[in-house]
């Protein structure tokens, strides 16, 4: 009874960590005031700064995964919040005269906070609850999603109240440093791992009861020399391309189509179908198995892509919307996944080195993305941004083929067992 009562408090600490992370994916409420006030308009290199954030999380997680089996859980989430809340803090006096500050301070610094709290968070509440890694590990995550619904309209009010696009947005960091450090320290004090030998004789299933590898625990350097590590993570490369896309440039393409007044709102619904998808595709592939709905999820992306440009009146937000529900099934999936190939004990360790492909396909699209959405303002023209989500699309169709490869590898793998 002790400790599913430990066990229920890391799972809430998890949530309100993960809530405050998902500070990360608004980075569209910044984009245009960031990219005209520091990078002279320039869409690309402003939205660099997020995709930074996203690949140093990525390596921070690994990095903190590692250490938490050194230390603890507890003081990496601790380490965690205040590393960020430095990021964020320096980042409200960068100013246009240097902006790659910008980079270094909100994407570097920031990300690097808020890697060591994420796989960290994720790895011990799926430790507790190892036969519903997916349910859990989903309403983990979509507190990350729902976090962007909550601080999207704060965030405005702040930007609005600091002098407005352009200017408000560098002060907003403040109160992001000040939020972040709270919570995530607060957070940190009630992470704790389950005790030795509670996770032993755990059966983990994927579709139809179908035990899966999971006893056999990989340490990061041993999962580096398997096959699967790298076809799980070059698939996560290419499967966050649509939907960090969207995410990243949802409101600046709605505003493009005519609907600047209402943009904020329509972004805030494309987060709330993403925080949703999250919870649902979870409980789904406990049931379905990760595999397949991967699989799925990685056709809805590839085909919804390819009519974004199709798209009138509010009906984008519906596609968009749509887009980002299977986008969030994938963020929760992939470490579900990890877990299920690699084994809970070096989950967090582990999960950051698979993090790398979503961190590295956070760079590519953000210069693809960009490089088009430039072409979009010099020629005032929304649909000659459509080639960015061709390529979105194919990436989704190269990774359902890695996914069934990955699938094939794993039956041979367990007839031998």
């Amino acid at each position: 009874m002790v400790q599913k009562k430990y066990g229920v408090y890391s799972v809430l600490a998890a949530i309100a960590i993960q809530l405050i992370l998902g500070i990360a994916y608004i980075w569209s409420v910044f984009q245009t005031g960031v990219a005209d006030s520091i990078f002279d308009g320039n869409h690309a290199a402003a939205n660099l700064t997020f995709s930074l954030l996203l690949l140093t999380m990525t390596i921070g997680s690994a990095i903190g995964g590692k250490l938490a089996i050194k230390f603890s859980t507890r003081a990496v989430v601790f380490a965690g919040g205040v590393i960020t809340s430095i990021g964020f803090f320096s980042a409200s006096f960068v100013t246009s005269n240097v902006p790659w500050l910008l980079w270094l301070t909100y994407g570097v610094i920031g990300g690097a906070g808020m890697g060591f709290t994420y796989s960290t968070t994720i790895a011990c509440a799926q430790k507790w609850y190892p036969h519903k890694k997916g349910f859990v590990t989903g309403i983990i995550i979509s507190a990350l999603g729902f976090g962007g619904v909550v601080f999207t309209p704060v965030l405005e009010l702040l930007i609005s109240a600091f002098g407005g696009v352009g200017v408000g947005e560098t002060r907003a960091f403040l109160v992001l440093s000040a939020i972040s450090l709270v919570v995530c320290v607060s957070g940190s004090f009630f992470m704790r791992n389950p005790p030795s030998g509670y996770m032993e004789g755990a059966a983990t299933n994927t579709s139809k009861g179908t035990p899966i590898l999971a006893p056999i625990e990989r340490s990061p350097r041993e999962m580096l020399k398997t096959p699967k590590f790298y076809l799980l993570t070059i698939t996560f490369l290419l499967a966050c391309m649509g939907g960090q896309m969207m995410i990243g440039f949802a409101i600046p393409i709605a505003s493009e189509k005519g609907l600047a007044e209402i943009a904020v709102v329509g972004g805030m619904a494309i987060l709330m179908f993403n925080s949703v998808g999250r919870i649902i595709w979870g409980l789904i592939s406990d049931k379905l198995g990760r595999y397949n709905t991967i699989i799925i999820l990685l056709l809805g992306i590839a085909t919804l892509s390819l009519f974004v440009n199709l798209a009138v009146s509010y009906w984008i937000f519906v596609l968009l919307g749509l887009i980002g529900f299977f986008y969030g099934g994938l963020l929760t999936n992939f470490p579900s996944l990890t877990a299920d190939l690699f084994g809970a004990k070096n989950m967090a360790a582990n999960y950051g080195f698979v993090l790398l492909g979503f961190g590295a396909g956070a760079i590519i699209q953000s210069q693809i993305a960009g490089y088009y959405m430039n072409i979009v303002r010099e020629y005032d023209n929304i649909d000659l941004i459509f080639p960015a989500f061709v390529i979105a699309s194919l990436c989704a169709v190269v990774g359902i083929v890695m996914m069934f490869i990955l699938k094939s590898l794993h039956k041979k793998a367990l007839k031998k067992v």
